[in-house]
């Protein structure tokens, strides 16, 4: 393997070689920034996962080194994310209902490991455009319902409430149930989370802003809000003794780094509904966290002018989940709110990455003792408050005013994402894009055409004044040539034919034709045929040359009625001049 390949699969081979001092510091800065913002986040999302909070910790340890050495965003912050989170949740609560805690964890490694080696085959395979079938409507629908998913399922933590249930509409329907049994304590410590975590930070960049005219600055002090919400609980803990007033503290966390090891596999006596179960949702997991991650990497990538491997990604993504699974943690991705806190605090490499892993080592040997009395309501406020990013309305609206069917998409993959959970609405969507592209694409654009006066123009005759001829019908498509369009290519052309009873020729424009296989060739042959029987003949223009090669290999040129014109133009007035020679009396022939 020469230098370039190997810098190409080790890309900290590339940007370690220039790493200098000015790099290190800005760097370090981001990092300071995101630990602290990770440090919340990790237990917070351990929790969203039905998992006990170390392994929070533990999954922003290994999977940040990993990402360092192979990943090739700087600002990318890879870790617990909402979205898999809640993904691990669902698939766990489902594989392993009633089963024993160790089983609950063994199941949470072996999703990461499972996901891991999903990713690492689309980045060995070159399989991560499979994700281009996933549309923009159905991963904003399935984000923003996965959003409205994790608040509901902190509504139980944030009242005090026992909801043993994850599915959206069950927990509003026993909220409304048990809302009597509310804990008061608790939900006044949520209520004021809520509002400290919302406010402080506009307060604290507010404060920092009148004292430096540092836009950074106040943005980064303003991240400590997460750490400054979980001392100001712990201390209402400890001051008002709400331990003895049932108020669900986070307990005990083992102080130190995890013990990295391989699953025992003679201890996983599951059956294979289990396994199935594991590698189903491994994959969509996997989907969804590649989807994610390659959009934020390529959004930070366009603004730093710096191109991102989709490919590398994968595996970069691929080695990080195994490495949390090594950790005895479960599945990560990049979480898109750090990544642009990392963004904006200036990260250039991916260092960046391993910065933060050493942050987060000196946590978890330092700080996990001093976590026994932060409530579990105060971690639930932080979700709530992180996963109204992901709701994107705007992104809806938009949607609505740019195309109905790619709004529908975007409303049944939200409505099945509730009703059946992330995993069916995930599948619904991509099932939902497909069809989408299916439908589209086997009902292309089509436009009579007609040259506009005094140039070689030819526009749509519904869209332009423009000079027609009876003789000849002018008619493009606006797509590729494939099995799922070829019919729809015959009935249109048979259409014109039955409205233009005068026609004599029907040019086919291809200036828009990318790509022609063996259904749609057929298709040309019966339109020739169909022609010929109609006294008609049929012409092709602009043909791009990669379809001309195919088609020359077949004999349909041979059997073709009419001509091969280079241009349009030159198609309409070779037949107008055939037209005028074939009407012109013999005796005014020159």
């Amino acid at each position: 393997m020469n230098n370039s390949k190997t810098a190409k699969r080790l890309p900290f081979l590339g940007w370690a070689k220039d790493y200098d001092r000015t790099t290190f510091v800005a760097d370090s800065i981001a990092a300071m920034v995101i630990t602290i913002m990770l440090i919340p986040q990790s237990l917070a999302y351990a929790l969203l996962a039905g998992l006990p909070p170390q392994l929070g910790l533990y999954a922003s340890l290994l999977p940040l080194v990993a990402y360092a050495l192979l990943g090739s965003s700087g600002p990318l912050s890879v870790g617990p994310f909402a979205i898999t989170s809640i993904m691990t949740a669902t698939a766990l609560g489902a594989t392993f209902q009633g089963a024993s805690a160790s089983d609950y964890v063994a199941g949470a490694v072996m999703l990461a490991f499972i996901t891991g080696v999903f990713l690492l085959a689309f980045g060995v395979f070159r399989l991560g455009f499979l994700t281009n079938f996933i549309s923009f409507p159905v991963v904003t629908g399935f984000i923003s319902a996965s959003a409205i998913v994790i608040a509901s399922s902190q509504v139980g933590n944030l009242l005090g409430i026992n909801i043993n249930t994850s599915s959206f509409f069950d927990v509003i329907i026993s909220t409304v149930e048990h809302i009597h049994e509310s804990h008061t304590e608790t939900l006044l410590l949520g209520l004021c989370s809520l509002i400290f975590l919302y406010t402080v930070p506009k307060i604290i960049r507010a404060v920092v802003l009148k004292l430096t005219p540092s836009v950074f600055i106040a943005d980064s002090v303003s991240k400590t809000a997460p750490i400054l919400a979980m001392l100001a609980a712990i201390l209402a803990v400890v001051i008002f003794d709400l331990e003895h007033k049932n108020v669900m503290l986070l307990g005990d966390i083992p102080q130190g780094l995890p013990t990295l090891a391989l699953p025992d596999w003679q201890q996983l006596s599951w059956d294979f509904t289990t396994w199935k179960s594991l590698v189903s949702s491994a994959l969509l997991i996997s989907i969804i966290g590649f989807v994610s991650s390659l959009s934020a990497a390529q959004a930070f990538a366009t603004k730093q002018r710096q191109r991102i491997n989709p490919n590398q990604e994968a595996l970069s993504l691929g080695v990080a989940n195994i490495s949390a699974g090594l950790s005895g943690a479960f599945p990560v991705a990049a979480s898109l709110s750090r990544s642009a806190v990392s963004f904006n605090a200036g990260a250039k490499t991916p260092a960046t990455s391993a910065y933060t892993a050493i942050g987060m080592a000196v946590s978890c040997l330092f700080l996990t003792p001093y976590l026994y009395y932060l409530p579990v309501v105060t971690l639930a406020a932080l979700i709530l408050l992180a996963v109204l990013s992901l709701f994107d309305f705007k992104a809806m609206q938009r949607t609505w005013a740019f195309n109905r069917q790619d709004f529908a998409a975007l409303l049944i993959t939200m409505l099945l994402t509730l009703l059946q959970g992330v995993e069916w609405g995930l599948v619904s969507g991509v099932l939902l894009s497909i069809g989408l592209h299916l439908y589209r694409s086997s009902h292309p654009h089509v436009a009579v055409l007609g040259r506009v006066p005094s140039t070689e123009h030819f526009r749509n005759i519904d869209r332009h004044d423009v000079i027609t001829d009876p003789e000849i019908i002018s008619f493009r498509v606006d797509a590729s040539l494939y099995f799922a369009n070829a019919r729809f290519l015959e009935d249109r052309v048979n259409e014109l034919v039955a409205s233009n009873p005068k026609a004599r020729h029907l040019i086919l424009m291809c200036s828009a034709i990318n790509d022609i296989d063996a259904s749609a060739l057929e298709s040309l042959y019966d339109i020739n045929q169909y022609l010929k029987s109609a006294g008609m003949q049929l012409h092709l223009s602009e043909v791009k040359g990669p379809i001309l090669d195919r088609i020359k290999r077949s004999d349909f040129l041979e059997q073709m009625t009419g001509n091969l014109y280079l241009s349009h133009y030159l198609a309409w007035k070779d037949l107008i001049e055939q037209s005028v020679a074939d009407t012109t009396p013999e005796s005014y022939v020159i």
